[in-house]
């Protein structure tokens, strides 16, 4: 259970982030998929992250405390922000270095619209995490807009997407921000790799 969450810093360079003595969680998917107010589900805390009416409001790599154990990053969505190419070429250059390049990061969850088919653009990112070695587990958001077999076809189908890709699918999780849906089992799944981080720290 999450106590005590607070927003620490924003950044456009990796290298500016906090130090890399904590277990780091990173969550990015399309531009309206969501996102922050799943954010602010989990975290039991309604403005954590900014929710807009706007894709694309997300401009910067977005770090919060959480209980002085973890770190909860919030990254720029891709996809359907009205941007320039000028900008959003240095979103994708700020992203792609955080992503390979900071050291600490522990899983990146991508979210994934449970109400659509597997769309091209998430399906991209997720085999070039693959590529880059980056650990990835979904969260399929907004499980409460359908019916739970529709919602679960959505899922099985993509999921059949990834198995096209890879020998195994990445894990996943079925959430919802309205409803809590997943809470538990995501914030137990950090719990795990969280105490994971520092079990093989002392052991290092």
């Amino acid at each position: 259970m999450i106590k005590k969450p607070s927003f620490l810093v924003s950044n456009t360079d990796y290298k500016k982030c906090p130090s890399p003595n904590r277990p780091e969680f990173a969550f990015i998917g399309r531009s309206n998929v969501g996102k922050s107010s799943l954010i602010n589900m989990l975290t039991n805390h309604k403005n954590l992250a900014k929710i807009s009416g706007k894709p694309g409001k997300t401009q910067l790599i977005n770090h919060f405390d959480i209980d002085g154990r973890w770190y909860m990053v919030d990254l720029p969505g891709y996809g359907f922000a009205k941007v320039s190419k000028s900008l959003k070429s240095d979103w994708d250059k700020m992203i792609r270095e955080y992503l390979t390049r900071r050291e600490n990061l522990t899983v990146t969850f991508v979210l994934v619209d449970s109400r659509l088919d597997p769309q091209k653009i998430d399906v991209e990112f997720i085999y070039w995490c693959a590529e880059n070695a980056i650990p990835v587990v979904l969260l399929f958001t907004k499980a409460d807009k359908l019916s739970l077999s529709k919602t679960n076809a959505n899922v099985k189908k993509f999921i059949g997407a990834m198995e096209e890709m890879f020998e195994e699918a990445p894990e996943y999780f079925i959430t919802s921000a309205q409803t809590g849906q997943g809470k538990e089992e995501v914030i137990r799944f950090i719990e795990e790799n969280v105490e994971e981080f520092y079990t093989a720290g002392q052991n290092s």
